[in-house]
């Protein structure tokens, strides 16, 4: 056993830089490649790339979620895939004026819990080619998919129906 009272981390000359300090704003970089797996939510991204939204329906009880999972949280049974429909209403929404590094420069952008018929749960993704003032619960929106996949939840987003500027 090794005992040290006076060990000491690491330094290096690079320091933090402070943009304000009421409240305490710094920058930081932050930047790491790992492998991932998605293992049994495998099918619903390969789907993504068929122009397809799956979700999963419980075996037993019957509930549909529009989120993929491998057991239902309703009664523990298996679930099995199942196919959404592409078009659906907006449940709510969120506008977002700040976002990780990678969505930071697309904001404002919109989030929304889009409702299926059919379905039980609900299903979080992006909405574009509406303006915030345009927004409500209820508008009918579809899914669109990227066309160059990046395997990812954002390869799939929504945009308003025809129908949706009729309305409001």
């Amino acid at each position: 056993m090794t005992i040290n009272p006076n060990a000491k981390m690491p330094e290096s000359q690079q320091g933090t830089e402070i943009y304000n300090f009421d409240p305490l704003i710094v920058k930081y970089h932050y930047e790491i490649d790992y492998i991932h797996s998605y293992a049994q939510d495998s099918e619903f991204f390969k789907a993504l790339g068929q122009k397809k939204l799956l979700g999963s329906k419980c075996k037993k009880c019957g509930y549909v979620y529009a989120t993929p999972r491998a057991h239902c949280m309703m009664c523990g049974a298996e679930t099995e895939w199942y196919e959404l429909p592409k078009e659906g209403r907006i449940h709510s929404f969120t506008t977002c004026y700040f976002g990780s590094e990678e969505f930071l420069p697309e904001t404002p952008f919109h989030l929304v819990l889009v409702e299926f018929d059919g379905v039980n749960s609900l299903f979080l993704g992006r909405l574009i080619g509406a303006d915030t003032e345009d927004l409500y619960i209820g508008m009918p929106i579809r899914a669109k998919f990227r066309r160059n996949l990046k395997i990812s939840p954002t390869d799939v987003y929504f945009v308003p129906t025809e129908e949706a500027g009729k309305k409001k």
